[in-house]
């Protein structure tokens, strides 16, 4: 009997939990409630040839390894519906996700606030960043050819292709809503995620300092190693869907067009659950946290045993957590929002001045770190004159017992797991990257004298003044604080303890209540 087979025969590899495939009884709804569930994926694969997101020059993908997705979970309760879309994308711009939501409202009519769109933050993805079209139309010759010509940029048919795809996926899992539980649910993973950013002798701090760094002192940051699922069943015992939240940046990339981690991740649910199960990931607070173990004395994992190791490690816990979970009620649901207005940092204007000359003097073989940097500051300084303070949406969007607290940050881990504890929700899950994007965002501490590093440089992506993440998780915790939490569903309770049975379960076994037998 061969792999596929064996799973197939197991509980593991049936499309449902333990519980139903024991023969669970499907648990009635609270009075009142109407419990439905549908799931929808679209297809976003970019072509050979677009521009790779996630680089501060150009770069163009070669060859095709895995498809780029857009996967969908809407919940009804019979009084609100709410949707959570994962995209395979490096970011997702406020423009297209306020466009989105408005015409999911129109043609489904689920409420804008109702909606989170997150992206998985997949470097080997499709041209949604970094520079949008006509973002710098309105600047000098030199910003627009630094901007349009050398700096990465979004290709405006794709975000369109991307905008229309996210739509039809909503009003399909919408329209294929069936009458459904939820089971709720968290695992650990600690291997495959490490953070990146290190404590020097100098008493700085430094984004990887290299494998076998003696002047190494010890990690700057946490990670958080926790698997967040949730899976969802309909009366048949067909596990529809799920949705996973961790926590670690998806570049580890197989230098193809691919989802990055996150294909292995969905093979990984698949293979053990069915080969229909949407996988509907939602990217954790991970702005400091990357696949790499830079205090390993082995060389790094190269091509796809990198991505693989993260989503196949991340995929099993979740399959863990699927087979044990108690499908249940999942209401109420509820969402809420809110839209701060949180300055930039400016660079000092001598500072200005001489980036220009660096940016204007350097040829294309001479662009070095110190001149991608200096371009930078060249195009922050002119985003500034348009746009001094950026618009940040912190969400807060409830399905049951569990809480997906977004922002449009690549948020420092640490901020997630204040808010994690800091929470009224059993299940608490920091979703970042979602409903906009504001660059990273690092903790009050580094930017402090012994911070630093690669995070905290300021450019035309990252800016934000050095409170923002403090201001992200007061008012992600506020909104929480305003939502009741759901029930945790629980299996049924064994009946009492009774002496005077012979049995299993809850009474004494008639063939194990014995004294050892010697002769």
């Amino acid at each position: 009997m061969n792999r596929r087979e064996f799973l197939k025969h197991t509980a593991v590899g049936a499309p449902a939990s333990a519980w139903v495939t024991a023969g669970f009884s499907f648990p009635a709804a609270t009075p009142g409630a109407q419990l439905k569930a549908g799931f929808a994926e679209r297809n976003i694969t970019p072509d050979i040839g677009m521009e790779k997101p996630g680089n501060y020059t150009k770069a163009y993908h070669r060859r095709f390894h895995d498809p780029c997705k857009i996967r969908v979970a809407v919940f009804d309760d019979g009084r609100k519906r709410v949707a959570l879309v994962g995209v395979d994308a490096l970011m997702i711009p406020r423009h297209l996700v306020l466009a989105a939501r408005k015409q999911i409202q129109q043609q489904c009519g689920i409420p804008p606030d109702a909606v989170l769109i997150g992206a998985s933050h997949s470097h080997s993805s499709g041209p949604v960043g970094m520079i949008q079209p006509g973002e710098y139309d309105f600047a000098s010759s030199l910003v627009k050819k630094l901007a349009y010509q050398i700096s990465q940029c979004a290709d405006a048919g794709y975000l369109e292709r991307v905008q229309t795809e996210i739509v039809a996926a909503v009003c399909h899992a919408d329209s294929l809503r069936e009458e459904a539980r939820c089971g709720f649910g968290s695992g650990r993973e600690e291997k495959a995620a490490f953070n990146r950013r290190f404590r020097m002798k100098n008493g700085l701090t430094y984004t990887y300092p290299g494998q076998g760094n003696p002047d190494v002192l010890g990690y700057a940051g946490p990670i958080d190693p926790e698997v967040g699922v949730i899976g969802t069943w309909n009366k048949s015992g067909q596990l529809l869907g799920c949705v996973v939240n961790y926590g670690c940046h998806a570049d580890a990339s197989p230098d193809e067009i691919s989802a990055n981690w996150i294909y292995y991740l969905e093979k990984t649910i698949r293979g053990a659950m069915g080969e229909d199960v949407i996988v509907v990931f939602l990217q954790g607070a991970c702005g400091d946290v990357e696949n790499e173990n830079q205090l390993t004395s082995y060389k790094p994992l190269e091509g796809e045993d990198a991505p693989r190791l993260v989503g196949e490690r991340v995929g099993a816990e979740a399959v863990k957590v699927l087979v044990t979970a108690y499908p249940g009620d999942f209401s109420p649901l509820d969402a809420a929002s809110r839209v701060l207005q949180i300055k930039r940092r400016v660079p000092d204007p001598e500072r200005v001045r001489k980036c220009i000359e660096v940016a204007q003097g350097e040829k294309e073989e001479k662009r070095d770190t110190r001149w991608i940097f200096a371009k930078e500051i060249v195009l922050l300084d002119a985003l500034l004159a348009q746009h001094p303070v950026a618009e940040v949406e912190v969400q807060a969007v409830q399905v049951g017992p569990a809480v997906f607290l977004s922002n449009p940050a690549e948020l420092f881990c640490q901020f997630g797991l204040d808010i994690k504890s800091k929470s009224p929700f059993k299940f608490t899950y920091p979703v970042e990257l979602a409903n906009g994007c504001v660059g990273y965002v690092p903790t009050e501490e580094a930017f402090g004298p012994h911070g630093g590093g690669y995070e905290t440089r300021l450019t035309s992506y990252s800016n934000l003044e050095p409170t923002a993440g403090r201001q992200m998780v007061e008012t992600a915790l506020e909104l929480a604080g305003k939502l009741k939490p759901g029930v945790v569903p629980e299996p049924p309770k064994a009946a009492p303890f009774d002496p005077r049975e012979y049995g299993i379960g809850s009474h004494p076994w008639s063939k194990g209540n014995v004294p050892p037998e010697l002769s």
